[in-house]
Formats: structure tokens, C-alpha cells, sequence
């Protein structure tokens, strides 16, 4: 019998369980999942939740119920520390947690494991920026589904003293010079200037945009070049485009230094600083590894050995430092196992990227400018099924080879909502293959121009709206969930 262990139960955790759970005899084999929250979140519908167009409890689920039903342990605790070699004398490899549920509180367990993916996702670094963040700090967020339900009231309200003649100003962006996700942003930033419209109150409204990306359209891969409508073009022309055809401005190439109450600090890549007036600011924070300590069998400290500074997972990649000409698609990993225990994976955003994929810059000041690569979403759970199909594999063969997920082969689909509405929404549908540019085999510009493009109109929403429902059916874990890809 083998126990395997998931930590997390987001897209890339709750995905992996589900396809272990299917695959593994229930009599053979244990499937275990330890997350500190017993909520399952479609995270890309927070953003409706975040502009008040939708109810909290349409974008979250209990999970206790559906892993009762699929025969899954959970424990809603905290992963702390890994002994991958064992410890206090049992050889077998145990992960330490802390219950977080409202019985258990504060209780510490131990557990041994034959496999472990780490899909712990990443930690809202909202202490990177001084002021950043709704729970000590001075702007907005959706980055969880209790965050985005603040800023949606607030949002509400704010639209209300407008309609009484207030006139404000509205900053949407990246809180950080590091920052990833600046879809997410993207997405909230026309949401709320739709949303301001179909108000009455968008000439009440100045909207802007504050992002980390060097150029509109970056979006944290380096911006595409593909075809709309049968022509060519680039991400950048395509996002300028709808900031222009909408009325928002955009300030790039900015790293946030410090929030106030009503106003903020950037620098921007000559390395200037600038103050920001605003009376409503949704910013996303930068995300870091969420603290996993490890210990060997002596009990010494060996977080170094398999976590990055950044406190991301290390796994099969390329992690020697390079000029950023020199990175390669091929640097990114394959099997997401790790080199030093290979019963240990990490699955999305827990594993951690060996490069940026856009272009990083460093201000006269020393200040990092540079959009993390994303690995959110779709890539997500595509890396938590090939992983957990991974261990089904070896457990039925211990030689078998690994399942590859590399995001240099991967391609992904994001529909990016910019307002909703079933006559009158539209979203931003982009696709990119791959993810991560490869001039080796595609010399120019590093994807395949046939199925690399973007659209933006009302069925853009229409499919934004479909996955949120046919994404929460597939987390359920309803009849033929499997058959919905990931």
C-alpha cells in the first residue's frame, strides 16, 4: 500500500488528488490532501465577485463533502516542515502540518509518506510593498474570494458616490516590481471601467492602469505576436488598442515602493519616483514560496537543498544563472520531480520557474522591475494531472518514465473578461503556443504563429462564462468530471 500526500488543494492540488483518487485502488492505496482552508476557489471569477457583479458563494465550494464521496483523507491544516528522510528514528519520510480548523487549532501532526506533491501555491507577499494589501494596508485585492468580496462592496459604494456627483480616481495594477498575473489585473481593470459605464458614472471615473510589464501586452511572457482576424500583429498594438478604445491610461514599467492612505509611490524604470493620488486602488501583490522548511534525518536544515530563495520548489530545471539571452525553453522543467528526494514533486505555481520569461530590468536605484512568469490556471492543473498520473505510473511500475508538462511544449488559452453581460459582455480571448517562447523551433519570435492569437468580443464572455461553470462541475467531482480537460 502507498500513501501519497498532496499539500494544497487549489487548481494544481485538488486536480492531482482527484485524477490519484480515480486511478488508485481505494483499497490499495491512500490519497491525502492537506490544505489550511476547506474551500475550493475558482479563483478566475473572483474578479466578478471583486466588482460586486457576483456573490462570493457562486465562486466557492466545501471540499470536506467531495472528498468524503471520492474516498480522499483531508486534514485542513498547514504544512510546515518536510522530513524526507525521516525522522525520530522512522526512516520513512514524514511531512509536520498545523490544523488550522476551528477543532483542531493549533494541534501539530505528523505523517509519513511514500509520494508528496507540494501544489502549496503561492503566498499573497503583501509585506514587500509597505501599505499593500486590504488586511493592514491601504488598497484592494482579488486575490482570494473574502478579499475580492471586500473590494467589490467597496467598489459598489464607490459607484454610489459618484451617481451623487463625487468624482474619483481609480488605479488598478501590479503592487510590486516583481509582480505576476497582470491578466488578473487586466481583467478587473475593464471590468471596472464596464462596470463604471453601464453605471452612468464613467466621465465621473479617471481609470488607470499601473503595471510592472515594460510595454501594455507583455503580460508576463514577453507579449505575443499572432493574427486577429486573419492579420498579423502584437499583443502590445492589440492592448493599447482597448486601453485607447476605453479611455484608460497606463503607467508601465512601474514598481510600486509604498501605499498610503490615498496615495502611492512608484519608480519607473529610469528609476524615478512618482506619487499617485487615488480614491479606490486594487493591486496585486507578488507571490513567494509559502515557508515549507525541510530537515534530514539528523534534523539539520536543508530548506536550501530543496526549496529556491524565493521558497519555490526546485525540480527537474535548468537553474544556473545565465544572461537573460541565453535562456532557453529548455531550461524550464519537464517532470517537475525533485533532484534531491525523487519521491518529492511540485506542481503549479509550487514549483519554482528557473527564469522570467519577459525581459527583466534593474533601476539606477537597484530596483527590480520584472513581471514573474506566470503558471496560474491552465498550465496548473495541467502539471497536477501529469504529475499524480506520474506516480500512478511508477506505483504500477517502478521504472516507468515520468510524464512531461513542460511549459516550453505546453500552449494555454486565457479568456481575459472586460466586462459582463450575455447581449453585452465581451472578454479578451488569447492563446499562445507555447507558453514559453522556443526560437529553436520557432526562429520567429519563439511561438507557433498559426496558434498563437487574440480576440476580443461578446463570445470571449460567453466562454468565460461557460468555464467558470464547467470548472466548478469538474472540481465537484460530478459524473464524467474527467472528460472536461484540465
Amino acid at each position: 500500500m502507498a500513501r501519497i500526500v498532496v499539500l494544497g488543494a487549489g487548481v494544481s492540488g485538488h486536480t492531482a488528488a482527484m485524477h490519484l483518487r480515480r486511478s488508485l485502488s481505494k483499497s490499495q492505496h491512500e490519497v491525502i490532501v492537506i490544505s489550511p482552508s476547506q474551500e475550493w476557489n475558482w479563483i478566475p471569477s473572483n474578479v466578478w465577485v471583486g466588482t460586486g457583479k457576483m456573490e462570493r458563494e457562486k465562486v466557492v465550494f466545501p471540499l470536506v463533502p467531495i472528498y468524503r464521496r471520492l474516498g480522499i483523507v483531508f486534514h485542513q491544516a498547514l504544512a510546515t516542515t518536510l522530513y524526507p528522510e525521516g525522522v525520530d528514528g522512522d526512516t520513512r519520510p514524514h511531512v509536520e502540518f498545523l490544523y488550522t480548523s476551528d477543532q483542531d487549532k493549533g494541534k501539530v501532526a505528523r505523517i509519513p509518506y511514500d509520494f508528496l506533491i507540494n501544489c502549496t501555491g503561492p503566498k499573497l507577499n503583501f509585506s514587500a510593498t509597505p501599505g499593500l494589501g486590504p488586511d493592514v494596508g491601504h488598497s484592494y485585492s482579488v486575490c482570494t474570494s473574502r478579499h475580492a468580496e471586500e473590494a467589490g462592496q467597496v467598489f459598489l459604494n464607490l459607484i454610489e458616490e459618484m451617481k451623487a456627483g463625487a468624482k474619483k480616481r481609480i488605479v488598478v495594477g501590479t503592487g510590486h516590481g516583481t509582480c505576476t498575473c497582470q491578466g488578473a489585473a487586466f481583467e478587473y481593470c475593464f471590468n471596472v471601467e464596464n462596470d463604471l459605464t453601464q453605471a452612468g458614472v464613467r466621465d465621473q471615473a479617471e481609470v488607470i492602469y499601473l503595471t510592472n510589464e515594460e510595454k501594455l501586452g507583455d503580460f508576463g511572457v514577453g507579449g505575443m505576436e499572432f493574427k486577429q482576424t486573419g492579420y498579423a500583429t502584437n499583443s502590445q498594438m492589440w492592448t493599447e488598442s482597448i486601453f485607447k478604445e476605453r479611455g484608460v491610461k497606463s503607467i508601465t514599467g512601474a514598481a510600486v515602493k509604498e501605499v498610503r492612505a490615498g496615495e502611492l509611490t512608484f519608480e519607473n524604470l529610469d528609476g524615478e519616483e512618482h506619487n499617485l493620488r487615488f480614491d479606490y486602488a486594487m493591486l496585486l501583490p507578488p507571490f513567494s514560496g509559502v515557508g515549507l522548511a525541510a530537515k534530514n534525518a539528523q534534523g539539520e536544515d536543508i530548506t536550501d537543498t530543496i526549496f529556491a530563495p524565493s521558497g519555490f520548489m526546485k525540480v527537474d530545471a535548468d537553474y544556473s544563472p545565465k544572461p537573460y539571452e541565453e535562456w532557453r525553453a529548455a531550461d524550464w522543467p519537464e517532470t517537475y520531480q525533485s533532484p534531491a528526494y525523487p519521491n518529492l514533486f511540485a506542481a503549479g505555481i509550487a514549483f519554482a520557474p528557473p527564469h522570467a520569461i519577459s525581459k527583466p530590468h534593474k533601476t539606477k536605484n537597484g530596483t527590480m522591475i520584472a513581471p514573474a512568469p506566470p503558471r496560474t490556471g491552465m498550465p496548473s492543473g495541467t502539471i497536477g494531472k501529469e504529475v499524480a498520473m506520474s506516480i500512478v505510473d511508477l506505483l504500477k511500475d517502478p521504472n516507468a518514465k515520468l510524464r512531461k508538462a513542460s511549459l516550453g511544449v505546453l500552449g494555454a488559452a486565457c479568456v481575459a473578461s472586460t466586462g459582463t453581460g450575455l447581449t453585452q459582455g465581451t472578454a479578451a480571448a488569447m492563446v499562445m503556443y507555447p507558453i514559453v517562447p522556443d526560437t529553436t523551433v520557432y526562429p520567429d519570435g519563439g511561438r507557433n504563429a498559426k496558434h498563437t492569437r487574440g480576440e476580443i468580443g461578446l463570445f470571449g464572455h460567453w466562454t468565460k462564462l461557460m468555464l467558470h461553470f464547467m470548472f466548478i462541475y469538474k472540481a465537484k467531482a460530478l459524473p464524467f468530471w474527467w472528460l472536461i480537460p484540465e
